[in-house]
Order: C-alpha cells, then structure tokens, then sequence
C-alpha cells in the first residue's frame, strides 16, 4: 500500500468529477445490462406499442432489472469490503474471502442444499455461516488482546481453509448430480434469481457508516503506531472495520455465491488510479465494484447465449491473471 498519490492532493472538485465519471459510467454499465443479452432491446423499445414492446417490458422488468441491480450491490459489497480489509491489515492483496467469511457462508449454504430446503432458507444459512465463522475469529484472533495483523490474518486463513475442506466434504455427500450441480453453481457464484432487496440497502448503511471515518482511515493506514501517535482510537477503527467488512462480505455472499477477485482487484486498481485517500477511494470503491461486477455478467449471459454460465467463472478467468500481475508487481518492489 505504498504506491500512494498523496491525500493532501484531492482537491473536492477532482472528487466530484471522478465519482460523477464513475456513476455515468455505472449507468451505462446499467443499461447495457438491462438491453443486452439472449435477446437485446433498444432502449425506446421500452416505452413503443404493441405486443412486442410488451414481451420487452416483461423481459427487462421482471428478469433483467433484479440481476442488474443485485450484480451493482453484490459488486460494490464485495469491493468496499475489499477496501476496508485492505486497510485493516495493511496488505494490498487481502480481499474479503481471506478471513473465511464467505468459508463460513459457503458451509451453510451447503449444508442447508443438503438437507433440501427451500433457496430461502439456503441465504439465510449462508448469512449465518458467514456470521458464525466471524465470531469464531473474533474469539480466536482477540484471545490475547493484541488485535495484530498478522494474528488476525493467519487465523483467519485457517478457518478459511477448514471451511474449504468442510465445503468439499458436503460436496461428496451429495446424493444425486442435481444437486451436486446446484451446489457447485452457488459455490462459482451465479447471480440468477438473486434478489437486490437485502444487498442493495445494505451497500448504502455500510457505506455511510466508514465513509465519514474516511479521514481516520486515511491514519490508520500509515500503520497502528502513526495512529496512536496522531490520537486515532486505532483498536475501535480496527473493530468497526472488521465487522462492516464482514457485514458486506455476507450480504453479497448470500445474494450472489461466492464471487471471487472483484474485492481484490477493485480496490488495487482504484489505488492505482486515484491513490490511496479514502474520502475519494471508499465510495469509488462502491461504485467500481458495480461496474466491474455488471461488466462480467454481461459477458456471463451473452458469452454463450441462450447458455449462461456462473458469473464466478467470469471474474476468476479475468481476475487470476491479474491477480499473478499485482504479486510479480509486488514482488519486484520487494
């Protein structure tokens, strides 16, 4: 996290341009996915006559329209969660599935598919796996008070790891293909039938809660030292980060799968670009997700037309060769 552009360069005019330019871009985002597809529409088409313009309506209101807006909210849940995490434990390549949140969801989803529930039932698993494994890190990870990085980290990758092996022991427990089908899919991460309901309010709530901490934030990541030097309630921060961190890492969980790299290689981009001041960062964090996330799902629904494939695939095929980019990028700074 050292390639910062300084926070004392962002000026509120460069803020308000880069995220009106990033919310026109997600509107177009936006209405590409509402028109494209199987079956693509022109915009006007919409508001024509006729039975046509009918099936169009239907089309767009009633399938298109919830997965655009639970691909905007799960994209931007997973890269402000990605952001946070970042922050947290002071290492550019943590993303949200590094503390086993999404370990912890994807074992309740599982077992709830085994058991045959119904999908409603399945999310709400998912959440409370996702829950369950963050108290589970908090107990282990703040035994001895010290509330460090890298115990933290380590921990968390553990339960991670538990939770992947506990994950594929479900999958062998599959008593048909159909369902062993069903379970894979979530675990790619598919955002068919995905309801915007829970993921889209809670991107808002979570956002407001650390964006006016974003000055705080900008201290906390000089280092727990810098901050306690500079006055900065740095244990609190640290809480508060981690449990948003978790809260969006759940919501987008259970409303999409577990969808990988966009919490990592959103947040690292955006860095990049626009550097590491997170008035500017945290809310272009929320809105890149989105535009990432809607970009793949696109190309998840019209790659292979009428076939669609999960849109997990998508972003692991473009995010792993980017992922190898930032570690060879780190390693030769190292």
């Amino acid at each position: 996290m050292s390639t910062a552009t300084p926070a004392a360069r962002l000026t509120r005019r460069r803020q308000v341009f880069t995220l009106l330019l990033l919310a026109l871009l997600l509107l177009a985002m936006a209405v590409a996915s509402l028109c494209l597809g199987s079956t693509s529409y022109r915009p006007w088409q919409l508001w024509a006559e006729g039975s046509e313009a009918m099936l169009a309506r239907d089309v767009v209101l009633t399938l298109r329209l919830p997965r655009t807006l639970a691909a905007l909210a799960v994209g931007g849940l997973l890269a402000l969660a990605g952001t946070l995490l970042q922050i947290l434990l002071r290492n550019p390549l943590a993303d949200p599935y590094v503390l086993g949140t999404s370990g912890g969801a994807s074992v309740g989803a599982l077992s709830a598919m085994l058991a045959g529930t119904t999908a409603a039932v399945v999310s709400l698993s998912a959440a409370a796996g996702a829950w369950c494994s963050t108290v589970l890190l908090f107990l282990l990870a703040w035994r001895d008070r010290s509330a460090s990085q890298a115990r933290l980290l380590l921990t968390g990758v553990a339960l991670a790891s538990f939770c992947g092996a506990f994950s594929s022991l479900l999958l062998a427990l599959a008593p048909n293909d159909s369902l062993l089908r069903g379970m894979v899919f979530w675990m790619l991460g598919d955002l068919t039938g995905a309801s915007w309901q829970l993921a889209l309010p809670a991107l808002g709530v979570l956002l407001l809660l650390v964006w006016p901490l974003a000055r705080s934030l900008n201290v906390l990541g000089q280092g727990a030292q810098v901050a306690h030097a500079l006055g900065t309630r740095g244990r609190e921060l640290r809480w508060l980060l981690y449990f948003v961190a978790a809260a969006a890492t759940a919501a987008a969980v259970t409303t999409g799968g577990m969808i990988g790299f966009v919490g990592l290689i959103v947040p690292h981009a955006l860095r990049l670009m626009l550097g590491q001041d997170q008035r500017l960062l945290l809310p272009a964090a929320a809105l890149g997700g989105g535009i990432v996330l809607l970009a793949a799902d696109l190309i998840a629904r019209a790659a292979l037309a009428p076939q669609q494939l999960p849109v997990g695939v998508v972003t692991a095929l473009a995010g792993v060769p980017v992922f190898l980019w930032l570690l060879q990028r780190q390693a030769g700074r190292a």
